[in-house]
């Protein structure tokens, strides 16, 4: 990187009171992207827009993010280009997931976060212990079941002709299927979601580990009581499970537990937010996909692709040279897929919504060995979601005043009324 590339980089010097970074991070390569980690709020039509100018000539193609990321008490090398993000998902020689999402290490807990915490070979082997939960023909089981939900939280509201999407729908219903799903009951919906925005989104660290300690407790008296009193759900499998004529262990099982449990709550509710957001300011694209039902399935991968939530992170193996940077063995890696996702050397046309975009693989669901184990059930919440709503509710837009701000990551949209005409209910 030459002085003359220095002095044209178009995103500032991470400010002076930044955390201070490992003695071997070149100091021009920690810059201000907290735009492009999801912890600044825009009012634009996209969103995730500024996080193109990761990918700006000008801009180091390996940067360093100073503060927090992920559960851990340190910052990360970043990546933002699509054939980077997938090298770092894809090569397990030397990037790996030991330590992701340890969220429980706040509160003195070794056990790892299952299966996302496990290198392969081994992740293969709780991977296809949770898998026959989460397949196609698993999905096709619970359909019925998901949109009896999606069905009954409509016909509640379709008549009253507004609704809260954000947080009176979109938080809600993913997380009755995910409750229902593991056997959780519905009266701890209030409880989980504040344990869960403890952990994901408040700064301080005393609070998110009184909620690790907190979620914990619960979980083990669950999978206590499930031990006791087995039954059909997918809690009841995890705590009476057997691998390899084996039971499992108390630290795979609250491992499996936690980590569905940190997983199932607000990533799905976070799209919902954001996909009725676009439709509502693009009334054009609404109109599109209700004429034609057939795309709902491609719409939602392309709401998925111009969403991207997380940015997931690695820990490097061992010492190599990337793009001209000495990364260290046990330093952390962070991809940007709010960059990714819209890196024109893997997408046409990046910054248009295409609801029937061919070859749409984006990195919203991760990628590699660990792709997300709830993939097929995010994809199937969203598909029916759509086509219930869109044939059950008249066009909708934004109610006059909305706050249409958007924190571009899980924490996402608060509130975003919606209204529509209820007199042409039928």
């Amino acid at each position: 990187m030459t002085e003359t590339t220095l002095s044209r980089c178009p995103i500032a010097h991470a400010p002076a009171d930044a955390p201070p970074v490992p003695a071997h991070v070149p100091p021009e390569r920690v810059l201000d992207t907290r735009f492009a980690q999801g912890q600044i709020a825009f009012d634009l039509p996209d969103p995730y827009l500024p996080s193109d100018v990761m990918r700006d000539p000008d801009v180091p193609r390996i940067l360093y993010y100073p503060w927090p990321t992920s559960g851990r008490q340190h910052g990360a090398w970043t990546v933002s280009h699509y054939e980077d993000i997938r090298r770092v998902y894809e090569d397990n020689d030397i990037f790996s997931t030991e330590g992701a999402a340890q969220f429980q290490a706040l509160a003195g807990e070794t056990f790892p976060s299952i299966p996302l915490g496990i290198d392969p070979p081994d992740h293969g082997r709780y991977r296809k212990f949770l898998n026959p939960w989460f397949t196609p023909v698993a999905m096709n089981d619970m359909e019925p079941k998901i949109r009896a939900i999606v069905t009954e939280m409509i016909d509640a509201v379709v008549k009253d002709g507004e609704v809260d999407i954000a947080y009176d729908f979109g938080r809600i219903y993913p997380v009755r299927v995910f409750l229902n799903l593991m056997g959780f009951p519905f009266s701890m919906f209030d409880q989980f979601l504040e344990w869960e925005y403890a952990i994901l989104h408040n700064p301080d660290i005393g609070a998110k580990a009184e909620a690790v300690k907190g979620i914990l407790a619960y979980l083990r008296g669950f999978i206590a009581e499930k031990q006791a009193n087995p039954d059909e759900t997918l809690g009841s499998y995890i705590a009476n499970g057997q691998m390899d004529g084996q039971p499992l262990t108390p630290d795979e099982t609250i491992g499996m537990t936690w980590f569905l449990w940190l997983g199932g709550l607000d990533t799905v509710a976070s799209t919902i937010s954001q996909m009725f957001r676009r439709m509502a300011l693009d009334t054009e694209l609404q109109a599109r996909i209700r004429a034609n039902p057939e795309i709902i399935n491609s719409a939602v991968e392309e709401f998925l692709r111009v969403q991207p939530l997380v940015n997931s992170g690695r820990r490097i193996k061992k010492d190599f040279t990337w793009h001209g940077v000495e990364l260290k063995e046990g330093d952390w890696i962070a991809c940007i897929n709010s960059s990714g996702n819209f890196d024109e050397k893997q997408f046409a046309c990046p910054r248009d919504f295409d609801p029937e975009r061919k070859n749409n693989r984006h990195f919203t669901l991760i990628g590699g060995v660990h792709i997300c184990l709830g993939a097929h059930l995010a994809r199937r919440e969203l598909r029916v979601l759509l086509a219930e709503w869109l044939s059950r509710v008249p066009p909708f837009r934004l109610k006059p005043g909305a706050d249409t701000t958007v924190i571009p990551g899980l924490l996402s949209i608060r509130n975003l009324p919606i209204v529509w005409d209820a007199k042409a209910v039928s």
